[in-house]
């Protein structure tokens, strides 16, 4: 008698996943439509005859204990290419134990969910820091206005497609040696719809929505920065049909300004003084990203710093509560001030005099040039502040 566990290749306390596992292996390996081996269609059929029996709790009891599993009738015979006779096998279960449970998935709806839709926004820093609402124009997908997303022609509706009676899809069946292959899918008269629009509406083809542009209103929190997302629910494409719409993101990118470095909360800039205001000190006034704003709170678009005396190139003065808002945390973050100090590059006689003076008093008509190595110091910031400038 036939070693059924030994043709699978599984032990005989194997489990019937196993089972069915190594059934499913060895059947793709010795298909006729695959293997090249002369005997490929035997082997096939030696392996589908382990699987109808080991498959079977029933059949696999009667030959475990010795007996026949197949009635006495065996795996039977060939049958003009019909299928195999005997022990009611059926092609069709063999099919469905390689490749799992073929049921039919019936008619797919007309009518879905449209797709999600992301789109960018771009903003300037101060629409960015305080918050803004824009209008946002928006090329997409929306219900079809003439058939209000049927995809019908007035007075006509959608019928029973007559190729495949409302089922969406259609079955073939090949004979082979090894017996009848069915094949099923979608319809190609309805496309799987099941049903047929004979009378399309002209405004949509059929398809229940229109390409159109919009305008929407999106409000910006304050705090945002690039890269941030306003998702907008049901403002994305409408779906075929004149399915639900999908929902919109709004992708925010946030523009560079000639002024100010945004660095997370803080806002840097950069003031150049005179050398001599930076030795004797004074105060400056610089303007605040509140001046950028149509209408700002008053006294709030500049703010006076002191200059203390003897500032150096590169010294940086914080002022709290003049940067971004933060986002969710509340508060705002700082204004830092980075003082650039400019050595006049023309002067007049008089004033050379005045210099070589002051030189003699400091004792710095020949100064001693010391190197001082820096990291990513004040030097560092402020070649970064420039390449941003």
């Amino acid at each position: 008698m036939t070693d059924y566990y030994e043709t699978l290749g599984v032990a005989r306390d194997a489990t019937p996943e196993q089972i069915k596992k190594a059934y499913r292996q060895k059947a793709r390996q010795m298909h006729p439509d695959v293997a090249t081996e002369p005997d490929a269609g035997e082997k096939f059929k030696a392996v589908a005859e382990a699987y109808e029996v080991l498959g079977d709790e029933r059949k696999r009891e009667i030959y475990d204990r010795g007996g026949d599993p197949m009635g006495g009738g065996g795996f039977g015979g060939f049958n003009g290419g019909a299928g195999f006779n005997g022990g009611g096998f059926d092609f069709t279960n063999l099919v469905d134990a390689m490749f799992g449970q073929q049921s039919s998935r019936g008619p797919r709806p007309r009518v879905r969910r449209g797709q999600d839709a992301l789109i960018r926004l771009d903003l300037e820093l101060a629409e960015a820091a305080f918050g803004v609402t824009k209008p946002l124009r928006v090329d997409t997908a929306v219900l079809c206005p003439r058939c209000n997303g049927s995809g019908a022609s007035r007075g006509s509706k959608p019928t029973t497609c007559a190729t495949c009676h409302g089922q969406g899809e259609v079955t073939h069946v090949q004979r082979s040696f090894i017996g009848d292959i069915r094949t099923t899918q979608a319809c190609p008269t309805c496309q799987g719809y099941g049903t047929v629009i004979p009378s399309p509406c002209p405004e949509c083809s059929g398809d229940g929505r229109v390409r159109s542009s919009r305008t929407l209103s999106v409000k910006v929190p304050p705090g945002v920065t690039t890269g941030n997302r306003i998702h907008l629910a049901s403002q994305g494409e409408v779906g075929p049909g004149g399915g639900p719409a999908g929902d919109l993101y709004v992708e925010l990118n946030v523009l560079n300004h000639e002024t100010y470095k945004r660095d997370g909360d803080n806002l840097e800039m950069i003031v150049r003084i005179p050398m001599t205001a930076a030795a004797l000190g004074t105060e400056v006034e610089v303007a605040t990203l509140e001046a950028d704003l149509p209408d700002p709170e008053p006294d709030s678009t500049s703010v006076r710093v002191e200059v203390p005396a003897g500032t150096q190139s590169g010294t940086r003065i914080a002022l709290d509560g003049r940067g971004v808002p933060r986002l969710r945390a509340g508060g705002r973050g700082q204004l830092v001030v980075t003082f650039l100090v400019e050595t006049p590059r023309r002067i007049d006689d008089q004033q050379r005099e005045l210099l070589r003076q002051l030189a003699e008093l400091r004792d710095e008509t020949r100064p001693e040039v010391s190197v001082q190595k820096h990291g990513r110091g004040v030097f560092g910031r402020l070649r970064d502040a420039f390449a941003n400038q």
